[in-house]
């Protein structure tokens, strides 16, 4: 698939001219695709995305990607890979400004960024746990993490207030997952997490988050999860929750 974002930055807009064309390349489910696609869409920069299927990685990506992974972000004739290395990258070239002036709050933010990582660490634990009691131990690992979250937010609707943040782009696709895990079954991920829930709320329900994934994404990641042979797809066989 390619997109491309209408600029209304003029600062992004020079940027980009002079950097030459963005290309995103993505893979259909990466979370880690996604924050990099709403960060460019939050400060307007134009940019393509190109698809490629991750269990046929082509020649051409292995040259661009040392590590064979996405999101890669090519600028002309560089590619820089790692999304918290794009997403830093992309603060620079353009407005508005997602991370806060001050460098301990900075810092703090990037800390947070950090911390959504290892929860997606956790969420690709717990949809490949084997049984279900593994299943259950990761669901009360995700949830402890989840505790954390809601000890740490202000009155929102963002991380830090009303700011939209970097912080933010990461949360946004963790979050999406729990769309599609609440249709298989009650984990008790959301008990007892007003704040989190509100902010999963407003992020779902922001532009940039709901258009940096196909709009059959949910689809695809339940067929994701049944082709897994895990607790999880066994849960979803069972409750018809399949594609």
């Amino acid at each position: 698939m390619a997109s491309s974002v209408s600029s209304t930055a003029p600062y992004a807009r020079k940027a980009h001219a002079m950097s030459g064309p963005l290309v995103l390349v993505s893979h259909v489910l990466c979370p880690y695709v996604q924050r990099a696609a709403i960060v460019l869409a939050e400060k307007g920069i134009p940019f393509e995305r190109r698809d490629i299927d991750l269990a046929n990685k082509p020649d051409w990506f292995l040259k661009i990607s040392p590590l064979g992974k996405t999101p890669v972000l090519l600028v002309g004739g560089e590619s820089i890979f790692e999304s918290s290395v794009i997403c830093e990258y992309l603060e620079e070239i353009g407005l508005p400004r997602l991370h806060p002036d001050n460098p301990l709050q900075r810092a703090w933010h990037r800390s947070w960024m950090e911390f959504g990582s290892a929860l997606l660490n956790l969420i690709g634990a717990f949809y490949n746990a084997a049984d279900e009691h593994a299943l259950a131990a990761r669901a009360a690992d995700i949830r402890d993490r989840l505790g954390q979250i809601e000890a740490t937010l202000v009155e929102g609707p963002y991380f830090a207030g009303e700011h939209f943040s970097i912080v933010d782009a990461v949360f946004g696709p963790v979050f999406r997952y729990f769309d599609v895990f609440d249709a298989i079954g009650e984990f008790g991920f959301w008990d007892g997490l007003p704040r989190a829930q509100r902010w999963r709320q407003a992020l779902a329900m922001r532009p940039s988050v709901i258009e940096a994934v196909h709009p059959d994404y949910p689809e695809l990641l339940r067929g994701f999860l049944l082709a897994r042979r895990t607790a999880l797809s066994r849960r979803m066989t069972r409750v018809g929750a399949s594609v």
